[in-house]
């Protein structure tokens, strides 16, 4: 029972968060500042899923196959290689670690 509690609780405060955003004034989202947050927030929340999957394992900081199949994936990525090169780089990396570590 208590899940179904955990799930109406998630509904209700998502739906409060989309009704926040709605009540938003249109000029206090014109601000310029608002408008670089708005753009930055998402890059800053997704390298730092980013990092957090590739570098945590729970609690304890990890340097393995997937540290090293990013490492890569930033090498294409300064060389400008296209994003699908970029992502194999990862996958071939990240790959061949695991079958050379065991």
């Amino acid at each position: 029972m208590n899940i179904w509690i955990a799930i109406g609780a998630t509904f209700v405060g998502c739906y409060l968060v989309k009704l926040a955003g709605l009540l938003v004034p249109a000029g206090a989202l014109e601000r310029p500042l608002v408008k670089r947050m708005a753009a930055l927030l998402p890059v800053a929340l997704l390298a730092a899923l980013t990092a957090q999957q590739a570098f945590a394992d729970g609690r304890v900081l990890e340097l393995d196959a997937k540290a090293l199949g990013l490492a890569a994936a930033a090498v294409a990525l300064l060389l400008r290689a296209p994003f699908l090169v970029v992502i194999g780089a990862a996958v071939v990396v990240t790959a061949g670690v695991r079958a050379l570590a065991g």
